[in-house]
């Protein structure tokens, strides 16, 4: 299969010139392994490339540090550096000794535990990047483009997309968006989420947090998929998942940490008389979603109970994977008032807050957006809004109510 251009990479190679250490954080298989290769042969500085899921250099790493490094001296690429935490203190002397840009490219697939070895050694002096699965843009071969709801921004654009269909785009939620998926043939399709899941809960979860029963924290998956884009409970998921709420909590955490899943919390404005505070769970592929809920092809996806927890989840992971590839922080947040009505998401830029609301509709209601104005009350100024939406063509209701067809974030 062609090689899929990450938007992550002119960051990468841009950040290299300046800063001496870049750790690229993702879920397992999303593709760095992948990519640091890519770049390995488009820099072509003669940077070494050592992995430490290779079992004897791993060994190397953690008894040796020194000589380590002596064997793959900087620059130099070490992949899954969480399972060796012991080389972050000698990152830190290199870098304070030398101070050369670009020496170290690391990456993780446990951003939680990579954060942790930065705090105590490498604070400060490392520049965190997240690579999630593919975006729909990059699978397109779009431009990294962060959404905005701005009219004159999307007007620009507009013409270089060819409009989707519904069907077509729960054709894209229900393929996925991990490079496996996306590049193998739909009939394989469960046969990859399947091996996904079985190393990702062996492998990743077992292995480095302790003896988690792996059926236990299969189901626990199943759960969650059947509440994405919903507010969470930990004493509902604990239920329904038959583990205590301790452990939901903590399960969910190391889902949060590997990078499988997301959470947006509640906009901090008092004004706005928030009446639910639980934050809303998403999953970075909804490809895995329709595998762990058991939706066995598109069709099926487009007109199951929970297709528009689906869309609304494609929309907000879309709109996260956008700002990751261009290494910006993604201010979404929630508003639900007091009835628990409100939009789907609140996305804050240059001292505005601008309202988003997700419909699977073709021809979306402007009721959609009647709690708009609530936002009137927020501490800053509301700025333009958006339906986001499966119309064939970018167009708005007002100048305040912009209609985005959801192939265009």
């Amino acid at each position: 299969m062609p090689y899929c251009k990450r938007h992550l990479e002119s960051v990468i190679l841009r950040d290299s010139q300046t800063f001496s250490a870049i750790l690229v954080s993702g879920p397992p298989q999303a593709g760095k392994t992948t990519m640091m290769r890519h770049l390995i042969e488009e820099e072509n500085a003669g940077r070494t490339y050592v992995s430490l899921e290779d079992l004897m250099k791993r060994l190397l790493a953690k008894t040796d540090p020194l000589l380590f490094f002596q064997r793959y001296p900087p620059p130099v690429v070490i992949d899954e550096i969480q399972y060796a935490p012991e080389l972050f203190t000698y990152v830190k002397i290199h870098v304070d000794k030398y101070h050369h840009p670009g020496d170290f490219w690391l990456t993780s697939s446990q951003i939680f535990r990579a954060i942790a070895g930065i705090d105590v050694s490498l604070a400060g002096r490392v520049i965190l990047l997240q690579l999630p699965p593919l975006s729909q843009r990059e699978i397109i071969g779009a431009p990294c483009s962060p959404f905005t709801p701005d009219w004159n921004h999307l007007a620009a654009e507009r013409d270089a997309f060819t409009p989707v269909s519904s069907a077509d785009m729960f054709a894209r939620m229900w393929r996925g968006s991990m490079p496996g998926s996306y590049q193998a043939a739909p009939a394989e399709r469960d046969a990859f989420y399947a091996a996904y899941l079985s190393e990702l809960i062996d492998r990743h979860v077992r292995l480095l947090y302790g003896n988690i029963d792996p059926l236990q924290f299969y189901r626990f998956c199943t759960v969650l998929a059947a509440h994405c884009a919903q507010p969470i409970s930990y004493r509902s998921l604990a239920a329904e998942a038959e583990i205590t709420a301790s452990a939901a909590k903590h399960w969910l955490d190391i889902l949060d940490g590997l990078g499988i899943v997301f959470l947006l919390g509640a906009y901090p404005d008092c004004a706005l008389h928030l009446g639910n505070h639980a934050p809303k769970l998403y999953f970075y592929d909804t490809g895995l979603v329709c595998y762990l809920s058991r939706l066995p092809t598109p069709e099926v996806a487009e007109v199951c109970p929970m297709s528009d927890a689906l869309v609304e989840n494609y929309a907000i992971s879309e709109i996260m994977k956008g700002y990751h590839a261009a290494s910006i922080t993604p201010w979404l947040t929630l508003h639900r008032g007091i009835t628990g009505k409100g939009a789907d998401a609140l996305y804050t830029s240059n001292g505005k807050i601008h309202p988003l609301a997700v419909s699977k509709s073709v021809e979306p209601d402007q009721r959609l957006a009647k709690s708009f104005p609530i936002l009137d009350r927020a501490s800053l100024q509301r700025g333009p809004g958006a339906t986001l939406c499966m119309a064939d063509r970018c167009t708005a209701f007002n100048r305040d109510h912009l209609i985005v067809p959801l192939w265009m974030v």
